[in-house]
């Protein structure tokens, strides 16, 4: 039996890192071939990798027994710690600071992620010790990260049209490789882990 649960993680491992592989590669390939680069609304990037990922995810790994049973034996703590990757923020805030981007959109997505990320550790430890705010301090910080994720989005959209509109700088970085690897990864993830620690927290504080 022990053998088998090997076996079976095992698989889930590798058929992850398959699909992920196959998906960078895909968006590696329409990224150098132009696929991203026209100004578009929604964002072409958006369209042909954010979108179809995001409804992947939440109509077909949301339902599958694998997921709910890793949802069921991860510990909270962990779910919540995993957003320290949010720390690429940075790199927003630097792609501005170079002009690359709009100085808007690098404060509203680069410093909501950085706080997002460096209070993960804290939100994580307060659930690690029981504290007796852990609870209402996971809500409120896995609140926050949605809601700064899904504003990003939505500055990014909204430049997108003042940029077709007026000529402003909008966010085109984000559509060539490799900056496009974020908007086509992250938003969709971000959303399913913060969605999945809504379910954790209802379960592990019940």
């Amino acid at each position: 039996m022990a053998k088998q649960g090997l076996q079976n993680r095992n698989s889930v491992f590798y058929s992850v890192i398959a699909f992920f592989a196959l998906y960078f590669t895909y968006v590696t390939i329409a990224s150098l071939n132009g696929l991203f680069n026209r100004v578009f609304l929604p964002p072409m990037v958006l369209l042909h990798c954010t979108f179809p990922f995001a409804i992947f995810l939440f109509t077909v790994v949301i339902n599958l027994k694998i997921y709910k049973d890793f949802l069921e034996n991860i510990a909270l703590e962990n779910l919540v710690a995993v957003h320290i990757f949010r720390l690429i923020g940075i790199f927003f805030l630097l792609l501005a600071f170079h002009d690359a981007l709009p100085k808007l959109f690098a404060i509203v997505a680069g410093l909501g992620d950085i706080l997002t990320s460096i209070t993960c550790i804290f939100v994580a430890k307060s659930i690690k010790q029981q504290k007796t705010y852990a609870k209402t301090l996971a809500l409120l910080w896995n609140t926050f990260g949605l809601m700064d994720i899904m504003f990003t989005a939505v500055t990014a959209i909204v430049l997108t049209k003042l940029s077709i509109d007026n000529g402003t700088m909008g966010v085109d970085t984000l559509a060539r490789f490799p900056f496009c690897l974020i908007p086509a990864f992250a938003p969709p993830i971000i959303i399913f882990l913060h969605i999945a620690i809504f379910k954790k927290v209802k379960k592990t504080f019940a």
